[in-house]
């Protein structure tokens, strides 16, 4: 049976703050644990004025503290960011505080400007060395690190927190080199992506068999012109940023319906909405049943938001009895 998954990026709504995004996450956690969903994951961006979530150990933190079954995780911490030993020091303390129920999920992104990348210390070479970043990384937790003979990441060592890729530009070949399980947006190139993970995948110490984590963005409405309304903001706010270099906080879909907008800022919102599985239950059931047949996927993170919050709440409530079957 396909698990269901949640990512939530702490999103900012217009007329509110960063800090009550923040506090929705955790509520939006206890809920998604009382739907039944396997894991609540939650992101790292930084200076982004519509996203709240900067720091994503220390609010999966609060969120492991505010739950008690659901699997809690990152989707994920951007490891050029980071120095190995730190983070295998956070993770180290969450799977001490929480054992058995958290998720290192980790990408290789670096900042989306040249000021943050500077203020973070890192630059867009550092992407390139994310395979031996993450190879140091899972030293500290197997004892076996050869980069600084000697150091020990405490708590870390010898504790085996759930690990994942996220498939971004080489992630699926380096997964398939560590024995990770992967996790892969729904784009046209997702099938060669997972095929290529399957064929290459080295059994190790951290997964035995290849494991397939699709991400897609899923609306379920009464019917499919009101789920596809829920998809509205967010996708208005990805096509802004594309315009104007910065995520802004969600409107209310009916607000940006009514805007005059460009050809260009058009053909960007549909850009955004491509791939985007919305309907009534029957419908998205097919369209879920339709990507895991072609991923192939164990699993799917749902990314869902919208401006409404228990718009969004009816939505994942629909799609948890969906998954029930």
């Amino acid at each position: 049976m396909t698990r269901y998954s949640i990512l939530d990026r702490s999103l900012v709504r217009a007329g509110q703050d960063p800090a009550r995004a923040l506090r929705e996450t955790v509520r939006f956690a206890r809920q998604a644990e009382q739907l039944g969903y396997h894991r609540f994951w939650v992101s790292e961006h930084h200076s982004v004025p519509g996203v709240a979530g900067s720091a994503p150990t220390v609010l999966a933190a609060a969120v492991a503290a505010a739950t008690s079954r659901i699997r809690v995780g990152t989707g994920g911490v951007m490891l050029p960011n980071h120095q190995p030993v730190v983070v295998a020091e956070q993770f180290g303390v969450l799977e001490s505080l929480y054992p058995g129920r958290i998720d290192m999920g980790l990408g290789r992104s670096v900042g989306f400007t040249g000021g943050i990348r500077k203020a973070l210390g890192h630059g867009l070479a550092d992407a390139d060395d994310f395979g031996d970043r993450l190879e140091e990384l899972l030293g500290y937790f197997t004892g076996k690190q050869q980069v600084h003979p000697g150091v020990h990441a405490l708590p870390a060592e010898g504790l085996r927190p759930e690990v994942f890729v996220l498939a971004m530009g080489s992630g699926a070949d380096l997964a398939a080199e560590h024995g990770l399980p992967m996790v892969i947006g729904n784009g046209p190139r997702m099938p060669e992506a997972v095929a290529r993970y399957r064929a290459a995948f080295r059994p190790s110490e951290w997964a035995a068999a290849p494991y397939v984590m699709v991400a897609a963005n899923v609306a379920v409405g009464e019917s499919a012109a009101a789920a596809s309304y829920l998809q509205v903001p967010e996708a208005w706010s990805t096509a802004v940023s594309r315009t104007r270099g910065a995520f802004p906080p969600l409107s209310p879909a009916a607000e940006i319906l009514a805007m005059e907008m460009t050809e260009r800022e058009r053909d960007l919102l549909a850009e955004a909405r491509a791939g985007q599985i919305h309907g009534a239950a029957g419908e998205v059931a097919l369209a879920l049943d339709e990507l895991v047949e072609r991923s192939g996927a164990e699993e799917v993170l749902v990314t869902m938001n919208t401006f409404d919050l228990e718009e969004r709440l009816d939505s994942y409530r629909r799609l948890a009895r969906l998954a029930r079957g």
